[in-house]
């Protein structure tokens, strides 16, 4: 009785903790509650949680609100869209409670951004599911003959699973002729069943008796179970065993072996012999027997089961001790189950964010996850911790519940992911301990710029490349990922010398190449610079400037230009060396110059063919022609240099101008060497190869024709040269400055007469009149329209003349005819 007291003390004291805990969680989160029956079909209506709970169907979905419960089941499911509780699967209220009343079972609602926990209690209904049923179907009594009336025989309780009004509400017996049936109600709420002796028996009258005991509840239906009852009449027995003590405490470890000795009942009988003989048998629940044994000779109790403080933390049973001679006594045993600490700390992610932007401010939530020890006391005491080489903290505002968030600042480029471990302990002794690793990727987002290997690239490009040569790659780098890493080139739109630099380059915008959009020329440009800019894919797009110099190399691809002596395809430019010019006498000066730079603009002259290549030379690098030795009488006055102007270049490349010089000390003697000056100019052409070959071909077809015309023309030259000798047409005397007799020296006289003879088609003829090109520039060439002309008719079979028109004039001793 007093057992019983304490743990209806107990009890309220539970009561009245849950009561206490709920209120204060209601103080941070709401709570409903729901009453159901059970067996309900699943997806079954359990009620409007958003309406009960005052929440928003959206803040349902928003806060992506879930059922957290601590068991492995979960008998009821949240509906997000429409704000309800449904049944999830079948509810049996006595598997979930057996005879626990009210019976009830709660979870929690929780919800993010911010985390919301609300707690649901949903109570399940009993239903009359169940019927009364005995331990035994029959049950086999005997009782001595001269048993006195008011003998009480105990009967097993029925056992019902269900509760309340669906649990056993009376027994019946029948029939009652011999005994009746009592019960009598315990203080911890159970029932002794008693048959009561109210008219003796007699063996000799009936020797068995058969009775039936009706147990049935008050459910709607009704049921009801029964046992049959079977007695046998004995002797006389007049003293029935009695135990030694009426109520047996034990406490027991749990987790002790299988077979450990929990305890010995022990009963005494005043009787000897067989009716001294007591035995021993138990009247426990199903779950009793399966975990006890008693011993039926020596009463000694044993455990055949696994104790689990954590499923049941006290039994309590009957034993009776029976003699042969059918009389009983019965005692009471009570085994309190002590705690061991013998259950792990679990841990439960409600909540894991698998990545989060690197930009996320400290304090943003990464995981909730929920820790629960089934020990009690201090063994189910818990303490969490994670490593410390992240940048994560703990922190904890619900019972149970902790949520892990950032602490400092990220950067994925630094570091892109963590491995956090989650350990808890408990405080038992020893502690116990387990942890979770959860891994925690940090999200790119587009922080990082594209970062060029060289903030300026200078590169040499060979001119005259063809259009599309790759010039060189820039390359950059981006330390996001992903699409925040792509990066792609283009070109900055600037002008070089008034011009698109998109005329000059391009550049691919994927790979970053550089390539030519034209051929370079040195000679126009030598160098240019424009801007690349890279720029990633992220949003919004950061991006980079690298300056790009290109620098032009000059190739040889000009030939050198000779600007002095002029060359012209009419005249014959000649210069005037006296005969008494002295070794080392300055004949002229060739001028030539290159477009091109550096070696390949180097030039260097010498003599290629000359008439008398012992008379003259020319610097090597000043393009002087200087005689070489003292000019003699014999030396002819028609002398003709082919100077080769050379560059430094790899291939080098030349040109060649042809020098003619006039050895003579007055202007008739270089007029009549110099008329025919222009023909023999043909011998030094570089055509006159082809021209003998094509003549040796024909040799044999033209030699008469070729001999004939040789004729002629020297007959036409002589005759030409007759009538300019005795012309008396008039010619204005001209002579330059310089070439006056007054030093003595091999110069023209002061005044020289000509005679211009011309036909009367002579205005058709290729000559034509050159004007001065200085002022000591003498050019002899056909005259023009208003040059004075003689028209004479002349035999033979040429038809024309051409007119030869002279004009002295002096420029350094430079003569042109």
């Amino acid at each position: 009785m007093d057992y019983m007291w304490i743990n209806a003390v107990r009890g309220r004291w539970r009561a009245l903790f849950v009561i206490l805990c709920l209120c204060e969680l209601s103080s941070v989160s709401g709570q409903a509650r729901y009453s159901i029956p059970e067996e309900q079909a699943e997806g079954s209506f359990v009620g409007n949680i958003a309406r009960d709970l005052g929440l928003d169907v959206a803040r349902l979905v928003a806060g992506k609100a879930r059922i957290i419960t601590k068991e492995d089941r979960q008998y009821v499911d949240l509906k997000r869209d429409k704000g309800t509780l449904v049944i999830k699967e079948r509810i049996d209220r006595e598997e979930l409670c057996g005879k626990t009343t009210p019976c009830s079972f709660s979870f929690d609602i929780i919800l993010e951004n911010p985390i919301q926990l609300h707690r649901v209690t949903v109570e399940v209904i009993d239903i009359n599911d169940n019927s009364p049923s005995f331990p035994q179907q029959e049950i086999h009594l005997k009782i001595a003959e001269h048993a006195a009336v008011g003998t009480r025989f105990s009967v097993e309780n029925a056992d019902d699973s269900d509760v309340g009004n669906n649990d056993i509400q009376k027994y019946i017996l029948k029939p009652s002729d011999h005994l009746k049936l009592e019960i009598q109600s315990q203080p911890d709420g159970s029932k002794v069943i008693e048959m009561v002796l109210q008219k003796p028996l007699d063996r000799e009258e009936e020797e068995t008796h058969t009775l039936m005991l009706i147990a049935s509840d008050g459910g709607e239906p009704h049921r009801s179970g029964t046992v049959r009852i079977q007695i046998t009449v004995l002797d006389a027995n007049d003293n029935a065993p009695v135990c030694s003590q009426p109520v047996y405490k034990v406490d027991v470890r749990e987790n002790s072996p299988e077979g450990t000795l929990i305890t010995t009942v022990s009963a005494s009988d005043a009787d000897t012999g067989l009716y001294g003989d007591v035995t021993y048998s138990t009247g426990a629940t199903r779950e009793a027997e399966q975990m006890f044994d008693v011993n039926v000779k020596t009463g000694q109790i044993k455990l055949t089961g696994e104790l689990d403080f954590e499923k049941s933390k006290h039994y309590q049973f009957n034993v009776r001790a029976t003699d042969h001679g059918g009389f009983t006594d019965t005692c009471k045993v009570i085994v309190n189950i002590i705690d061991e600490n013998d259950n792990v700390p679990t841990i439960k992610l409600m909540s894991l964010s698998q990545s989060i932007p690197e930009d996320s401010p400290p304090g943003t939530t990464v995981a909730v996850f929920n820790v629960n020890d089934e020990d009690s006391d201090s063994n189910g005491v818990v303490k969490c911790s994670i490593n410390s080489d992240v940048p994560f903290k703990i922190e904890s505002s619900l019972t149970g519940y902790y949520t892990i968030v950032t602490e400092n600042f990220l950067d994925r480029e630094s570091v892109s992911e963590y491995n956090v471990t989650i350990t808890v302990s408990d405080q038992g002794s020893p502690p116990l301990s387990s942890s979770k690793t959860i891994n925690v990727k940090i999200s790119d987002v587009n922080d990082s710029p594209p970062k060029f290997h060289q903030s300026e690239y200078s590169k040499n490009v060979p001119e005259n490349n063809s259009p599309g040569f790759s010039v060189f790659t820039v390359s950059a780098s981006d330390a996001d990922c992903g699409q925040n890493a792509r990066v792609s080139y283009f070109l900055e739109e600037k002008e070089v010398n008034g011009v698109a630099v998109s005329s000059f380059v391009s550049v691919n915008s994927e790979n970053g190449v550089i390539h030519a959009v034209r051929s370079f020329d040195y000679e126009q440009i030598k160098s240019f610079d424009f801007n690349v800019t890279a720029r990633d894919a992220g949003s919004p797009p950061l991006s980079s400037v690298a300056t790009v110099h290109i620098l032009i190399q000059d190739q040889n691809d000009n030939a050198p230009q000779v600007l002095y002596p002029v060359q012209t395809g009419g005249s014959v430019l000649a210069e005037m060396v006296p005969r008494s010019a002295d070794v080392g006498y300055l004949v002229t000066k060739v001028v030539a110059v290159d477009v091109d730079s550096g070696q390949n603009a180097w030039l260097s002259y010498k003599v290629h063919k000359a008439t008398d290549r012992a008379l003259f030379e020319v610097g090597l690098h000043n393009g002087e022609i200087r005689t070489v030795r003292q000019v003699t009488d014999k030396d002819a006055v028609k002398q003709r240099l082919s100077v080769l102007v050379e560059d430094n270049g790899q291939p080098s490349r030349s040109a060649t101008v042809i020098v003619n010089v006039a050895v003579a000390d007055s202007f008739p003697e270089v007029l009549s060497e110099f008329t025919d000056f222009s023909m023999h100019d043909k011998e030094y052409n570089d055509k006159l190869t082809f021209y003998l070959v094509l003549a040796l071909a024909v040799v044999s077809f033209l030699f008469i024709t070729c001999l004939l015309l040789i004729i002629s023309v020297k007959v036409y030259r002589w005759r030409q040269s007759r009538v300019l000798y005795h012309s008396n047409l008039p010619v204005i005397p001209y002579y330059p400055p310089r070439y006056s007799d007054t030093l003595g020296t091999g110069t023209l006289q002061h005044v020289y007469n000509y005679e211009v003879c011309r036909t009367t088609d002579s205005r058709k003829s290729d000559m034509k009149n050159m004007q001065a090109m200085s002022q000591s520039l003498v050019s002899v060439d056909g005259a023009d329209a208003d040059t004075p002309h003689v028209t004479k008719q002349m035999s033979g079979n040429v038809s024309q003349m051409s007119t030869l028109s002279c004009i002295a004039c002096e420029d350094d001793g430079l003569l042109a005819i």
